[in-house]
């Protein structure tokens, strides 16, 4: 792993136990923020972009977010 890799996390993590991403140029990489030498996922491009929409139409909510009481983007 590359030492000048940038993680984040979301702004929506208040218990520190989330996921955090790296974008590396030709890849994204996440792992669990709470486990920094867990072993991390790597997605091309492609699968993350394809990935992320699939979060903003919903079709991972599996019933956990109610979109009257979610907080506004």
């Amino acid at each position: 792993m590359q030492a000048s890799i940038t993680w984040i996390k979301s702004r929506r993590c208040e218990s520190n136990a989330c996921v955090e991403v790296a974008f590396t140029g030709d890849a994204v990489l996440v792992r669990n923020s709470t486990e920094k030498a867990s072993p991390v996922l790597r997605f091309t491009t492609a699968e993350w972009v394809a990935f992320v929409a699939g979060v903003r139409d919903g079709d991972f909510d599996f019933g956990l977010i109610d979109e009257r009481t979610s907080a506004a983007r």
